[in-house]
Parts: structure tokens; C-alpha cells; sequence
């Protein structure tokens, strides 16, 4: 059994997938725009050898269902929001190896400035960083960036593709190793004969000299969420980690055999979890039976609406629910029409809405969790887990606490961080692997 791999699911923000969570009692996200909140957060995954913490981002709010963002402003479906960014510097001063994967979209961002920022965190974090590259879904993003609408779907990833290749230059080719010199005797910082100007790539006509020097690990670590089909080409071709959702293990291994036979360099996959342990079986169920109460289906359907670009107050509750072309998340759509076997319909949405979202959880003592995860990565081919909060902190500390200690007895899970940068962590390698597509691009 390999390594299992475990990364904290987060955003900055109070609802995130476990829609209604916030109002538990013993819940703390409202703490969400406290500095302190996410240095907790941060020692307390460093105390349980998590690989990182993912955080999630969109630039739009959900206003999809019921054709207004009333829903998701009641329910604090993702919003209020803040800037994830801004977070990992606090977090990264109070822990030595807690890696950081952001979400940012290649959209609307120019490359040159983007470039910067990830290279300026990089660098802070002593080479920490990991990227999760979307595309952006929401048209209320799009709006918000001044666009009529959201670009078409596959063209989304057909611009990402030259905004990925325009990055990489500045990153992999405007500094060469041993540029900065750092000569006091000489006067020379930097070998002006080992920088270059560097051009973008297709729709993104740019000149530009990187303005930083290369950080530890020069491209950031790179993560890709997309599970439609164009989403996995392009997973194939630039990402290291990919993250998938799903519930069926035989599904998911079909995906993760499609990538990895696909990619042309290692990957490590992760699937999206919920986990609700407890000391025995019968705790791990009281405590769920307890987080119910506070689920809320309204949330639920804000975010899958959204999600989906698919208004599901507008379906009669037993309304076959079948596929639609929408500039949404294609994958969100194929998983309830085309990729499954099953029927679905409103009532069965909302029946699966178990914890105030479509991802069921995994219940029971430390012992029965650890089962589940290492069947999921013995029949799915996964690597690890992106673990999404219920009540936090607890259900963190829970898994500090109680599974890793299980998994490690198990000889499941590390009993110390590797040395070096993220991806060193990951896969033994400080910089993008020879063969990868933004070394050569």
C-alpha cells in the first residue's frame, strides 16, 4: 500500500462545501477574516504531517438559483470572500513545511503580474506553493470582470493552454541558474547576461524580464481540478496533482487510468472527502445525526446551481434531470446525466444533500475511516485525499488526533516531513520534471 497523502479542502470564507456548518455552536469559520483563525489552522495541520492545505477561490457570487444571489448571501453559500492569497503568508510564518495549493484563474489575471505574485510566495514560503489552475465557471464572475458572460467552455481551456505556455517562460526561461551574484566586491547583483526578455504566447502578446529572480522551486507546484473531458486533456498535459470529486471507486479509477496514461511525467491524484470520525462507530454516528440538524438544502442548491449553470429551482422535484450544455463545470453536469448510470432528479439531488452538499460522507471510528481510504486507493489508484471541513476546527483536530495516528500504525502515513520544497515533498524533484511541458514550452 503506497504513502496515503492528505491535504486540508479550505477557502476563505464561512460556507464552503458542507453548506449550513457555520451555524453549529461549536463551529469557529465565522472566524474566517481573523489572521488568527488560519495560523490555528495551519500549526494544528502541521501537527497532523498534512501535505498542504488546498485553498479554493471564485470571483463571482452564485446566482444561479431562484435567478438571484439571494440564496447564497442567506445561506453564506461561498460569500462573504476574501482573497486566499493573502492568508499564506500568516500561515506560512508559523509552520516550516505546511504546503499551500491557491486556486487562481487564468481569465482575467495578466500573466506577467500573476507570475510575480506566485513567484513572491514562493519564495516567502521557502518554495511551498502549489498552484491549482482553473478557468473560471461563474457568469457572475465574468460579469464581474466586465465580459457580457463566460467564455465558452472548451475555449476557456484553449486560451489556458497559452497562458500556461506564456507563464512558464517567464518563470523556467527569463532567469538562468546563476544569475544573481550577489558580488559586493564587484558591484554585480545580477549577470545581465543571464536574463532575458521573454514573449507571451498567442492571445497573450506581452514582452517582458520576469521581474523576479527564480524562487525555490521556479514553477509552483501545479494542481488541476477539471474532470470533463477537455478538463482531463489539459490535466494530462500541465498538472503534477489533480484533484477529482466522486462517489463511485470503479468511476473514479476509469478517470485517474484515462490521466496518468495520458501524462507524460508522474501525477498524484487526489479525491475530495468528508470525513466525520469518533472514537467508536456509535460516536462517529451521533456526531453526524448531530451535524444534520444544521445541513441546509438551500445552500446546497445555490452551490450545485452554480456549479452546474443550471437553475434547479426552476425542476419540478421527480423531473428527470438530463444534460445541458452550459459554460458551467462540465464535469459537475456529466456526473449527474452522461457519466452515471442512475436517473437523477431534484428529490434525488436534495436526498443525497447529506451534510448541506453532494459529496456523502465517510462515518465511523478512526479504524473504519482508515478502512475506506485505503480501499479508495486500492481500487481508485488515488494518492490521497483533499479532506472538505465540516465543523471546523474539530474535524480537523479529529483527524489529527484520532485517524492519522491509526493510518501511521498502519504504515499508511508518514511519521515526518521530507525535507525541501513542495513538490521535493511530492515527488522527490525541486523543479518541474524534464519532459514536462513548461520546460520546453
Amino acid at each position: 500500500m503506497r504513502e496515503i497523502r492528505l491535504n486540508a479542502f479550505e477557502m476563505a470564507t464561512v460556507g464552503h462545501i458542507q453548506h449550513g456548518m457555520w451555524r453549529h455552536p461549536r463551529d469557529q469559520s465565522s472566524r474566517y477574516a481573523e489572521i488568527g483563525y488560519w495560523t490555528e489552522l495551519a500549526r494544528l495541520l502541521e501537527r497532523g504531517l498534512f501535505d498542504g492545505v488546498f485553498l479554493a477561490d471564485v470571483l463571482g457570487i452564485y446566482d444561479v438559483f431562484g435567478g438571484g444571489p439571494e440564496a447564497a448571501l442567506r445561506e453564506a453559500v461561498q460569500v462573504p470572500l476574501i482573497d486566499p492569497m493573502l492568508t499564506i503568508p500568516a500561515m506560512a510564518a508559523v509552520t516550516e513545511h505546511l504546503g499551500f495549493g491557491v486556486t487562481c484563474t487564468t481569465t482575467y489575471d495578466p500573466p506577467a503580474l500573476f507570475a510575480r505574485r506566485m513567484s513572491t510566495l514562493d519564495a516567502l514560503t521557502g518554495g511551498r506553493i502549489g498552484w491549482n489552475i482553473v478557468t473560471g465557471y461563474l457568469d457572475s464572475a465574468a460579469r464581474a470582470m466586465g465580459l457580457a458572460g463566460n467564455v465558452a467552455h472548451d475555449e476557456r481551456y484553449d486560451a489556458a493552454d497559452e497562458y500556461l505556455d506564456t507563464v512558464y517562460r517567464l518563470w523556467e526561461r527569463s532567469w538562468e541558474d546563476g544569475a544573481v551574484l550577489a558580488d559586493r566586491e564587484r558591484g554585480v547583483f545580477t549577470d545581465p547576461t543571464k536574463v532575458h526578455r521573454v514573449s507571451g504566447v498567442g492571445r497573450y502578446a506581452m514582452e517582458a524580464i520576469h521581474l523576479c529572480a527564480p524562487s525555490p522551486q521556479r514553477t509552483p507546484l501545479l494542481y488541476q481540478a477539471g474532470a470533463s473531458t477537455r478538463g482531463r486533456a489539459f490535466a494530462a498535459t500541465h498538472a503534477e496533482c489533480v484533484f477529482m470529486n466522486g462517489t463511485n471507486r470503479g468511476q473514479v479509477a476509469s478517470l485517474v487510468a484515462d490521466l496518468r496514461g495520458r501524462a507524460s511525467h508522474p501525477l498524484r491524484v487526489f479525491v475530495g472527502a468528508t470525513l466525520v470520525i469518533g472514537r467508536t462507530d456509535r460516536e462517529a454516528q451521533d456526531k453526524l445525526a448531530d451535524y444534520r440538524t444544521y445541513a441546509s438544502v438551500d445552500g446546497a442548491l445555490a452551490h450545485f446551481s452554480a456549479s452546474t449553470g443550471m437553475d434547479f429551482a426552476t425542476f419540478e422535484l421527480d423531473e428527470p434531470i438530463r444534460h445541458q450544455t452550459t459554460q458551467a463545470n462540465q464535469s459537475n453536469v456529466e456526473a449527474i446525466t452522461s457519466r452515471s448510470a442512475d436517473v437523477w432528479t431534484k428529490r434525488k439531488l436534495i436526498d443525497s444533500f447529506v451534510l448541506g452538499s453532494r459529496h456523502p460522507p465517510i462515518v465511523g471510528s478512526a479504524a473504519t475511516v482508515a478502512d475506506a481510504l485505503e480501499a479508495w486507493v486500492r481500487e481508485a489508484d488515488v494518492d490521497g485525499f483533499n479532506l472538505s471541513r465540516t465543523v471546523t476546527p474539530e474535524c480537523v483536530a479529529d483527524v489529527v488526533e484520532l485517524l492519522v495516528p491509526e493510518l501511521q500504525r498502519r504504515g499508511v502515513y508518514k511519521t515526518a516531513y521530507a525535507a525541501g520544497t513542495l513538490r521535493e515533498k511530492l515527488f522527490g524533484h525541486a523543479r518541474l520534471p524534464a519532459g514536462h511541458r513548461g520546460r520546453v514550452a
